[in-house]
């Protein structure tokens, strides 16, 4: 199986092309404009990586949580690509990623992204196999609650932040800062064959976004408002 995976739904973008579980190019970008910049991206990668677009099994593509443009520029891209080359595609939640980036040990894993609205899109891996939990809003203080001061390591961008606060309500929590890592993906699509994702297209549609809350948009006269 030959999988194109790539992100776009954290910051910046990162791309890779992986086959049977080998890496055989990826890239990694910051900033914004990923609407201008992804195919690009993508093609360099290909290139690197000698392999034919139509050579492709399957695309992978996260679907947030995570940034409102980011994840509609990834899927759009992702959708273009799965039905301009026949193939299928997977759609992944962003903190599954990064829950199957982190180490097994003794500390919970938790995956989170920085809303940047005053809380966090979070998921906890209480079945500790990285990728079986469902992402939730919230804000510091009630993701405290929630975890019920177990020793946690939080991976994700921007997660300092939210390790301190923890620290701050009495819990041993550690960070671990990464986005979403597209060789992750790829493997995590793999867990499912060609034909079954073909299958599953083609029974639910293609992904869709996982958005946790409203869109916050600002109208012309500057005014805020959120968007359900």
């Amino acid at each position: 199986m030959t999988v194109l995976a790539f992100d776009c739904a954290v910051t910046g973008m990162t791309v890779a092309v992986v086959r049977d579980g080998v890496c055989l190019a990826s890239l990694a970008e910051e900033g914004r404009d990923q609407a201008a910049r992804l195919v690009p991206a993508i093609a360099t990668v290909l290139a690197e990586a000698r392999v034919d677009r139509r050579d492709l099994s399957l695309i992978a593509v996260t679907v947030g949580p995570g940034s409102f443009t980011g994840v509609r520029v990834g899927l759009a891209a992702a959708r273009g690509l799965a039905v301009g080359l026949g193939v299928p595609l997977a759609g992944i939640p962003t903190t599954s990623v990064l829950l199957a980036q982190s180490q097994p040990g003794q500390r919970l894993a938790v995956a989170a992204i920085d809303s940047r609205l005053g809380d966090w899109f979070c998921a906890i891996d209480e079945a500790f196999d990285g990728k079986l939990a469902a992402p939730f809003a919230a804000s510091a203080h009630d993701f405290a609650n929630r975890i019920a001061g177990r020793p946690c390591l939080v991976i994700g961008t921007g997660v300092k932040a939210l390790a301190a606060a923890l620290v701050a309500a009495g819990i041993d929590a550690i960070a671990e800062e990464a986005v979403p890592d597209p060789v992750v993906l790829a493997c995590l699509a793999d867990h499912m064959s060609v034909d079954a994702w073909r299958t599953h297209n083609e029974r639910e549609g293609l992904p869709r976004p996982l958005y946790l809350r409203g869109v916050n948009i600002t109208l012309p006269d500057g005014a805020r408002r959120t968007v359900e």
